[in-house]
């Protein structure tokens, strides 16, 4: 889950990384008073995640509450590639800013390992200073067991070539900022820029953070963090099914049983849809290894309602859960639909492979579900799917 800026604010707060004051609003008028509380001055800056925010005109600075108005009006509702703004931050005007440093914790999934990024030419896009500059990056790994203490921060800052005024103070920041990805389970935290500002102080200007949704149970206060008004509605029914589905663009439902195997029928109806009218996956959906009939029902239901869908393919290769199992569950999750009185008109085609194939295959025959064909190859499979979704188009 990727926060937005005034999120990541917060939560540098809560663990003492030094940020500026700043409260996020949704309306022009909100940013008159907190500007005023701020002193008279404030920077209004656009909550997109993505960034480039400065070069679109998301962030302004503001001389007076009246133009603190005029700027969250200008920026509200702006689209920064993409990405409508529907909230600004009214944040504190830094001191005068003498330099802008990048730091950075992240998983190296590469190297299993959690890797530090450091460089003292911050304010810009790392991606690009690491093509131009690579020498003014400095990447150094960092022991899952061990962590980052006062020493290792040091060895971080000398890496980075930071200078001497500032090490210390650097150094600290990255303690603080390692104990916020530790405790808070982030994949990612992100400052950019670090500024020194005119006291010799350094403070967090702008921060960016991605949590590791598999954390979640851990973090009841993470439900307020998610984005509601860009959840897709599809995605926020399933995920309160417990269910991973992801929305993609296009026409053919996917059901699969183990991530693995749905990626795999996604490329290849991908590649069976050239052959009919260019249709693609209209989703991911992976219902685990217990594919029950209330749980097949509850994957139907998601995938019936999205008006985008014309077929249905159902792709699972029976390991703990047997083909018969699941092949039962298709049956019962059908009725289970109808009697709940849902719309189940599109058809379904279904490959069963593995254990108890053929008793699946049976069971699926002798229901004879006008909705259903069985096909059982996972190409054939595909190809009917992709023909099927092509003719309702």
């Amino acid at each position: 889950m990727d926060l937005f800026e005034y999120q990541a604010r917060d939560l540098f707060a809560k663990h003492d990384v030094p940020v500026l004051a700043g409260e996020v609003i949704d309306t022009p008028e909100a940013a008159r008073e907190i500007t005023e509380r701020l002193g008279g001055k404030s920077v209004v800056k656009a909550q997109v995640k993505v960034g480039g925010r400065g070069k679109a005109g998301g962030v302004k600075l503001a001389a007076s509450a009246d133009e603190a108005v005029a700027r969250a009006t200008d920026i509200l509702g702006m689209d920064i590639k993409g990405h409508t703004v529907h909230k600004v931050m009214i944040a504190e005007t830094a001191p005068e800013i003498l330099e802008e440093y990048y730091v950075s914790f992240l998983l190296d999934r590469a190297n299993r390992t959690f890797l530090s990024i450091a460089s003292v030419e911050g304010g810009m896009e790392i991606e690009e200073v690491a093509a131009t500059r690579p020498e003014a990056v400095a990447k150094t790994p960092i022991d899952a067991i061990d962590g980052v203490d006062l020493a290792k921060a040091k060895e971080i800052v000398a890496a980075a070539k930071f200078p001497a005024e500032v090490a210390d103070k650097v150094a600290d920041v990255l303690v603080r900022l390692w104990d916020t990805f530790i405790k808070e389970d982030a994949l990612l935290v992100e400052v950019n820029p670090l500024a020194k500002v005119a006291s010799g102080d350094v403070i967090a200007l702008d921060g960016k953070v991605s949590l590791d949704d598999n954390a979640e149970f851990r973090h009841a206060d993470w439900a307020e963090l998610h984005d509601k008004a860009a959840a897709n509605p599809l995605e926020a029914a399933a995920k309160e099914k417990n269910l991973n589905y992801v929305k993609l663009d296009g026409e053919v439902g996917i059901i699969g049983n183990g991530a693995g195997l749905v990626m795999s029928t996604l490329d290849v109806v991908a590649y069976a849809g050239e052959n009919h009218g260019g249709v693609k996956p209209a989703n991911f959906l992976d219902i685990g290894g217990g594919a029950s009939a209330q749980v097949m029902a509850n994957g139907l239901e998601i995938i019936l309602g999205d008006p985008d869908v014309k077929s249905v393919f159902v792709n699972v290769f029976g390991g703990i859960t047997a083909c018969d199992e699941v092949a039962n569950g298709i049956v019962q999750a059908l009725k289970l639909l109808e009697d709940r009185g849902e719309d189940v008109s599109k058809p379904l085609v279904v490959r069963l492979d593995g254990n108890n194939a053929e008793l699946g295959r049976k069971i699926l025959t002798d229901a004879n579900h006008p909705l259903v064909q069985r096909v059982d190859t996972m190409d054939g499979a595909a190809d009917k799917a992709a023909e099927l979704a092509n003719a309702a188009k």
